[in-house]
């Protein structure tokens, strides 16, 4: 017998009956409060990415005729409701019912069954919510609603100003749609959507050759990526017998599921399904987050206007590699070698990028490759991460540098749009002394510098650090390549900003008239966003991310630790400090220390010759020994028994078209002929 504090006894049976029933109804209480939970959100949650299709399709169908000079408000307009309804769903998850036990509940508010291959396989469409896509709800809609905003005055006199806003909101829709999917395969629907939006937009001045190429070659280059992704997407599918993100999660991270022994212990050329899964997953980020060696697409994106490359290539496209990876973060971390993978090309790819930077004077250009870097960064947290708790700081951290970074970098590519739109080029040699003529643009521009920089207490050096402090405490190797990349970041950024701003200005932009009264900074409507990103730049590196985003949803307590932050500040200073000395004022002395440097600046310059090696394995390699094959099968063997087939049919209509003469008397003899065949047969032979 047990004796309870009531003084009542049971026996230990029962009581083992009576745990087991409070359990079970403590699970059944938490179910149906979950489900109260979800409802709740059903109501107004797919209005988030709905509202951006149909101003897709409203633009895409009458802008350009009807809606011309409203286009942009109208976009505006749905977007501004999109992100309002986008903020009250953050606040009411992360502030009011999304915890449920000290833990973040994963909500799937709205699901159904699109198609059915067998009892336990299907495809369904439906919207997950769980700290990092409501985070990233919050992203994509504000970061676009300020280019929408931003793009008022920017874009303003286009001729396809309609057809420009709908595309804007085909992208929103898309990305939007890629972060609430709720399985693999519906993530990948939105994943190609994305895609062919961007795809749009980044050719969007058709007329101009660079940007046709720009676009074909970011389609292109992201096609051969997803085709891992799609391989990978079939290999874990099959293997755990779902598509179903939760599921398929729980089934491959249970170390007695038979899905996971079964992926974990098939082997194909000595390495684990599991690894060649996770692998090509992974490769499909890697092209759609532009890391090495599948960057090359992103510089020559640039070609399409100012305020899409804020909006894709600074918060949302680019990052979806790294929200891929979070999205599957517990089935990477029990796998190392997949893991080890994004470490270290996201640790290359900050590096190489960080380099190559400090030689382009394109200044989109500069922005672009500084997206990768920063996005490396992202990526080699999560490859230093650890699960659960403090375990899990290099999640939280990545997670928290991509919400500091939609900030500063959309603010720095639409600052970078409004010297454009002021002095119609995009080399920094046109430039210099702007500060006086663009004084708001120049202070956000110095205060989103100042956060990638990573100078305290700007977003970006709360973010920064968390991924330093994860690679100290995992991967010190790892570390110092972050903590160099990190005051390579601070050098160019300023070299860009002093270049821009401070400099005297050259004889090209005199004759460029920038100065003159009939020139300003731009509209109201440019300088707002602009104003806006800034004060967020200043203020969300405050947030207490860990109690919201962590890898297993409890949260947890980060601290900053001042002097663990010494070195990476000092390290920034020197960069400024260098920057400073070199571009704050016309002299030669960046071209000395650029012949002195001699074989690696130009190598920097020629971006490590990556285009190129590119070219050569497309061309002489794939195009020669695969594309010369395959087309001469194609002309001999395919079109040759084509057309051998027609010409048998022709050699043949000629022997019997004899037979079609017209002549009755022709056709009688052959009808009488016929008969007296079957009479033969019938009569005489069929016995």
């Amino acid at each position: 017998m047990v004796k309870q504090e009531v003084g009542i006894y049971y026996s230990a049976p029962l009581l083992l009956r009576l745990r087991r029933r409070r359990r079970w109804e403590e699970e059944v209480k938490e179910i149906e409060q979950k489900i109260k939970i979800e409802m709740s959100y059903t109501s107004y949650i797919a209005l988030i990415p709905l509202l951006p299709l149909a101003s897709f399709v409203l633009l895409g169908l009458f802008g350009r005729k009807y809606f011309k000079n409203f286009s942009g408000i109208i976009g505006c307009t749905v977007l501004f409701i999109s992100t309002a309804l986008a903020l009250y769903a953050a606040y009411n998850y992360f502030f009011v019912d999304g915890k449920l036990n000290g833990v973040y509940q994963t909500l799937t508010p709205i699901k159904y069954t699109w198609l059915t291959f067998s009892e336990k396989t299907s495809i369904d469409m439906g919207i997950i919510l769980d700290p990092i896509s409501v985070m990233m709800l919050v992203v994509v809609t504000f970061v676009s609603l300020m280019v929408h905003i931003f793009s008022l005055g920017y874009m303003k006199n286009e001729e396809r100003f309609g057809t420009y806003y709908s595309f804007l909101s085909l992208f929103t829709f898309s990305m939007l749609g890629l972060v609430i999917a709720s399985n693999i395969f519906q993530i990948y629907i939105f994943w190609e959507l994305v895609g062919i939006s961007s795809y749009l937009l980044i050719g969007f001045y058709y007329d101009r050759p660079s940007a046709v190429a720009a676009s074909k070659k970011a389609f292109i280059v992201t096609r051969f990526a997803d085709l891992g992704f799609l391989i990978g997407i079939l290999i874990l599918g099959f293997e755990a017998q779902t598509l179903d993100f939760n599921t398929l999660i729980q089934r491959l991270t249970d170390v007695h599921s038979p899905q996971l022994i079964s992926i974990a212990t098939t082997s194909f050329l000595g390495i684990s399904l599991l690894t060649w899964a996770l692998t090509l997953v992974f490769i499909g980020g890697a092209g759609k987050s532009a890391m090495f060696p599948l960057h090359i697409w992103l510089p020559d994106a640039m070609e399409g206007p100012t305020p899409v490359s804020a909006l894709i290539h600074a918060a949302t496209m680019v990052v979806a590699g790294v929200y891929l990876v979070a999205r599957l973060f517990p089935v990477f971390h029990i796998n190392e070698a997949s893991l080890q993978l994004v470490t270290w090309v996201g640790a290359i790819s900050a590096f190489l990028a960080a380099l190559i930077a400090c030689t382009q004077t394109d200044i989109k250009r500069v922005l672009a490759y500084s997206t990768i870097s920063q996005i490396g960064y992202m990526m080699f947290a999560l490859g230093v991460s650890g699960y659960g708790g403090e375990n899990g700081a290099g999640y939280t951290a990545s997670m928290f540098h991509l919400f500091t970074h939609a900030f500063f970098k959309s603010l720095l590519f639409l600052c970078a749009g409004a010297v454009i739109h002021l002095i119609h080029s995009n080399e920094m040699k046109d430039m210099g002394g702007l500060r006086k003529f663009m004084p708001v643009t120049h202070i956000t521009f110095l205060i989103a510098c100042l956060a990638i920089a990573g100078i305290p207490p700007f977003a970006g050096f709360f973010s920064k650090e968390e991924i330093l402090m994860a690679a100290w405490q995992n991967n010190p190797a790892i570390y110092y390549m972050g903590l160099i990349t990190s005051g390579i970041t601070a050098f160019y950024m300023f070299r860009l900003y002093f270049s821009i701003f401070w400099r005297a200005k050259s004889p090209s932009s005199l004759e460029r008239g920038w100065g003159d009264a009939h020139h300003s900074e731009g509209t109201f409507s440019m300088k707002l966003p602009l104003v806006i990103l800034a004060l967020g730049t200043i203020f969300v590196g405050f947030i207490p991310f860990s109690n919201f985003v962590a890898s297993d949803g409890k949260g947890f307590q980060s601290e900053l630790h001042f002097t663990f932050s010494i070195l990476p500040v000092a390290l920034a200073l020197i960069g400024i400090l260098i920057a400073y000395n070199l571009y704050f004022k016309q002299n030669e002395r960046p071209q000395k220390l650029a012949a002195t440097l001699g074989g690696l600046y130009q190598a920097a310059y020629k971006k490590f010759y990556i285009d190129e090696i590119w070219l050569f394995i497309t061309k002489k390699i794939i195009f020669n020994l695969v594309g010369k094959s395959a087309a001469w099968i194609d002309r001999n063997i395919v079109d040759g028994t084509m057309n051998g087939i027609a010409w048998t049919t022709g050699q043949i209509s000629v022997l019997i078209k004899g037979v079609q003469s017209g002549r009755v008397q022709n056709y009688a003899l052959y009808f009488f002929a016929g008969i007296v065949c079957l009479v033969i047969i019938f009569v005489f032979l069929w016995k």
